[in-house]
């Protein structure tokens, strides 16, 4: 299994193919663009776990890319790493303020770059850091395939597991019935996507028995997050 997938938007192809080689060796899923046009295409289709994106591309700017990811709500929290050879100190601030979470200077080393992707991509999916997945007060032990909540045991079939884990390992994140049966039931999956509501009311049945506050938020016309500030 990937560690997670990272869209890669460059138009130096030497310079690609030396990050695709290293977030590979490290088991990323790397999807690759040199246009920022096709980089918004790709990321609306499904959402990456973290977009490494240059700010001097073909097509829309990287900033425009940047800023344009965190105005949708399917992308909005994805973490963004700027890759620019820009290393004025007014440019790093916009790359800031337009809503990028780490920016780094070329040139650079992949050693450098991997540290940078593992710091963030930490902070957004504690599964990278560990087996234990938490999140307020849900904790998953994904060896042993345990769920407790509240330092209870919570009992879970398969699906409501993987669907579960989905979640924890992107909090806050918005989803869609269709990238939530991407993600947790597979590409080739034949089930319809009002499927994934009867397995999200078990999960929410499960998760909130006994009268625990509701932590899966349905956003209307986008789909359902894990999310402990927002409730119906």
């Amino acid at each position: 299994m990937a560690k997670g997938r990272i869209l890669l938007v460059e138009d130096d192809d030497a310079l690609a193919e030396l990050l695709v080689y290293n977030l590979e060796r490290e088991e990323f899923e790397v999807e690759r663009t040199r246009d920022g046009d096709e980089a918004l295409l790709l990321a609306e289709e499904r959402a990456p776990d973290l977009v490494l994106l240059d700010w001097m591309i073909e097509g829309t700017s990287g900033i425009e890319v940047c800023r344009r990811l965190r105005r949708q709500p399917g992308t909005a929290n994805v973490p963004i790493i700027m890759l620019t050879a820009r290393g004025e100190e007014e440019d790093r601030l916009r790359g800031f303020e337009t809503g990028a979470d780490d920016y780094i200077a070329k040139p650079f080393s992949p050693r450098e770059l991997m540290a940078r992707v593992g710091a963030v991509l930490r902070r957004v999916r504690p599964a990278l850091a560990g087996e234990q997945l938490k999140y307020a007060d849900i904790e998953m032990d994904i060896v042993s395939h345990k769920v407790k909540r509240g330092g209870e045991g919570v009992a879970l079939g398969p699906t409501e597991f993987r669907l579960l884990r989905h979640f924890l390992e992107h909090p806050g994140r918005v989803f869609s019935r269709e990238r939530l049966l991407d993600s947790v039931w597979g590409h080739d999956s034949d089930i319809e996507p009002r499927t994934v509501d009867v397995h999200i009311r078990r999960l929410r049945k499960a998760i909130n028995e006994g009268g625990k506050a509701d932590i899966i938020r349905t956003v209307r016309s986008a789909g359902y997050a894990l999310d402990s500030e927002g409730r119906l």
